[in-house]
């Protein structure tokens, strides 16, 4: 009893100790929610449809179409390609959620049946670089694709020197598949929506008519740039009504903000310029001297390696393809300066040769313990395949398939190295004749190959290139860099750096539209660490310099001048308030013109009031009517005359982007044609459908509420 008293005269002490225990197991937990979420967000790239899209997932897909591009595009920008990934993940995702919607599919039976016909313009892309071509009819082969996959697994375990090709290859076709596979699901929505665009007879007449109607007319015309600005009076209760009647333009899908910078390129100094063609020319007298091509090339610290086997001029950039036709075999020419990628060349033609661009093959590999037990197999499994011994059943005593599989140039003609071992068997294989049969020595062991097949006899040149940018060494670049530097701690506000930049010999440049679904800032390469900046900082910072450029060769400061959140772009964005004013001012300039042409009745009587003259043909109602002496496009003018009869004078003033103008027609005419109606039924349709299109998918893009923070990972 005196125990539980004693419990009782503390009871508000125990009731705040638990209180505040059981606070702090349930703010353990919401602080555990909550870094769980931070987590969780840190690892969000982006949003489409309300999915969240995992970095890793993502950065897995762009690894793979970054690499798969590069096999069709090797000098393709890469900032481009990211982009290019991003919009098409997004697109596939939007599209395949439609799809589901409507029940749309695309069966593996579709997919094989395109792929049979082999005309499909994906297909094309992969004949093109796989060498997959069908010599007859110059089509993508199923064939040569069927017996490249059913014979992957077997021949890069049976060659381990050929394995990176393979894989490379095999990776390359499945990206292009389901590339395929979402083209045709992509292009069954476009179908779905074609059935929903109809014509009619009568349409098909009006199109006919518009565009084979056309009209000669005298045209009068007052310029807008008649009247000086100042002369019109325009208020803000104008300019926000023609900024909300013209408000959609102004819609933006996301925030964008705006800058200022300076950007510094980092270029050779002639001191750089002669040491880098003093280099170059060493190499270019040895390679006349016979030094080993491979030796000259790898000292050379050339950016292309030197693979030592013939290739097709595709393996070259045009600077070094476009010269090797001229050139004799043995010749070394260089230093040559490519303004192209601005580099420094020495090229050597080897040798020049007609080869096969794909040859059929089948190999076994032999290996003993001992080099003599490894020959003796080998000459044993030679001679038996020359007698005529099943190659198959032969390959099987060797733990080995001995299945035939395609070798195609553009397989190897692009890598950054081969081995000896591949440089041996490749060069073998481009000259054995068909059913060939031969031993070749590997590092470990022989290699018997035999030849099935040759295709496609193609031009081949082995050719060694020392290729080197033409680049700032470490000493021009600090120099660069810390003069920049100086000038950018010296002025830390806008109004400061565009008062000395020109001084200094900077510019300050500017970019009003910056988005993070660009993925970098327009213009500028690599820089993703910039954008991230942007989208960090408040209006007026100043950022420090940072470097950026393509090839790391720029470094760059900016000041954040403006930010326009997502939804409708205000006047306070000074491009809106430039477009709306001109749009108000044109208005009332036109006001006054047709107050001033009030009355007139002819030609001469606008004239009268100060209308210029000039005759312009051949106006129809299809397309807007370009006037040279206005230098404007004008599709109120086409209409306008299509209204107005033959030899009439269209007193009722025409409002134009450039002018006001009045007319006389003064002939007419229908040029030559017969009116399909199918034809032109097909033709307003596809117009119809062009626009809808655009239509639809924007509203799709603005629904799918894209959130892209790209900009926070790569």
């Amino acid at each position: 009893m005196a125990a539980l008293g004693k419990i009782r005269s503390k009871g508000t002490f125990l009731i705040i100790i638990i209180g505040l225990g059981l606070f702090g197991f349930i703010a353990g937990d919401m602080f555990r929610s909550c870094e769980s979420t931070g987590r969780m967000r840190s690892t969000r790239v982006g949003e489409v449809l309300g999915e969240k899209i995992n970095v890793q997932d993502y950065q897995d897909y762009l690894n793979e179409f970054v690499e798969c591009t590069k096999i069709s595009a090797p000098s393709a920008d890469e900032d481009q390609i990211r982009n290019m990934a991003w919009n098409n993940y997004v697109q596939n995702k939007i599209i395949t959620n439609e799809a589901e919607k409507l029940g749309l599919t695309v069966t593996n039976d579709e997919v094989k049946n395109v792929m049979m016909q082999g005309t499909n313009q994906v297909l094309m892309e992969v004949a093109n670089v796989t060498g997959f071509v069908n010599q007859q009819t110059g089509r993508f082969d199923m064939n040569l694709y069927n017996e490249f996959i059913n014979s992957y697994k077997t021949n890069r375990n049976a060659n381990p020197q050929a394995a990176e090709y393979y894989d490379k290859v095999y990776k390359y076709l499945a990206f292009k598949v389901k590339q395929l596979r979402q083209q045709l699901l992509s292009q069954k929505y476009q179908s779905l929506l074609t059935t929903s665009v109809l014509s009619n007879p009568i349409e098909a007449k009006f199109l006919f008519d518009s565009e084979k109607q056309e009209s000669d007319i005298q045209l009068a015309y007052i310029d807008y740039k008649t009247i000086n600005d100042k002369d019109v009076q325009v208020s803000e209760s104008d300019l926000k009504a023609k900024y909300d009647e013209k408000k959609e333009m102004f819609k933006i899908p996301e925030e964008i903000r705006a800058i200022k910078y300076i950007l510094v390129k980092k270029v050779a100094s002639a001191a750089d310029r002669n040491a880098l063609n003093a280099a170059l020319t060493k190499c270019a007298d040895q390679l006349k001297e016979g030094v080993s091509p491979e030796k000259v090339v790898r000292e050379g610290r050339s950016n292309i390696a030197y693979l030592g086997v013939p290739v097709t001029k595709k393996a070259f950039s045009s600077d070094i393809a476009n010269r090797l036709d001229s050139m004799a075999v043995g010749a070394v020419a260089g230093p040559i300066e490519s303004q192209m990628d601005n580099s420094l060349n020495v090229i050597k033609l080897i040798s020049k040769s007609m080869l096969p661009d794909s040859v059929e093959y089948r190999v076994i590999s032999v290996v003993g313990k001992t080099n003599d037990e490894t020959n003796t197999k080998a000459d044993s499994v030679v001679n038996a395949l020359r007698a005529g011994g099943d190659f198959e059943a032969i390959a099987k005593k060797y733990g080995q398939t001995g299945e035939k599989a395609w070798l195609v140039t553009s397989m190897y003609e692009k890598a950054n190295n081969i081995t000896k071992d591949n440089q041996t068997v490749f060069n073998e294989m481009n000259l054995m004749g068909v059913n060939e049969i031969k031993s070749i020595p590997m590092t470990q062991g022989r290699l018997i190959v035999q030849v099935t097949d040759r295709k496609a006899m193609v031009q081949k040149y082995d050719v060694a290139v020392v290729k080197r940018d033409i680049t700032f060494s470490d000493e021009t670049s600090h120099a660069i860099s810390d003069k920049f530097k100086q000038f950018v701690a010296g002025h830390q506000s806008l109004e400061t750096i565009e008062k000395d930049a020109a001084k200094a010999g900077y510019q300050v440049l500017e970019a009003k539209n910056v988005v993070t679904s660009q993925g970098n800032i327009q213009g500028i390469g690599n820089s993703r660490d910039a954008l991230k900046w942007v989208f960090e900082a408040k209006k007026g910072d100043v950022s420090e310099v940072m470097t950026c450029g393509n090839n790391r060769d720029e470094i760059l400061v900016m000041v954040l001048t403006d930010i326009f959140p997502k939804g409708y772009m205000t006047m306070e964005n000074s491009d809106v308030k430039d477009y709306v004013q001109q749009e108000v001012l044109r208005e009332k300039k036109a006001e006054k013109i047709i107050e001033k042409l009030n009355g007139v009745k002819s030609i001469a009587d606008a004239q009268k009031k100060g209308a210029k003259v000039t005759d312009v043909n051949q106006i129809n109602f299809a397309s807007p009517a370009f006037i040279s002496a206005t230098q404007s496009q004008e599709p109120a003018l086409s209409g306008a005359v299509a209204a107005t009869e033959k030899g009439k004078f269209s007193a009722h003033p025409v409002k134009g982007y450039a002018a006001v103008y009045l007319f006389q027609v003064n002939d007419r005419r229908t040029v030559e044609g017969k009116l399909d109606n199918k034809e032109y039924e097909n033709k307003a349709a596809q117009m119809n459908l062009q626009n809808l299109s655009r239509t639809v998918f924007q509203e799709l893009y603005l629904n799918a509420e894209v959130k892209d923070n790209r900009y926070l990972f790569f």
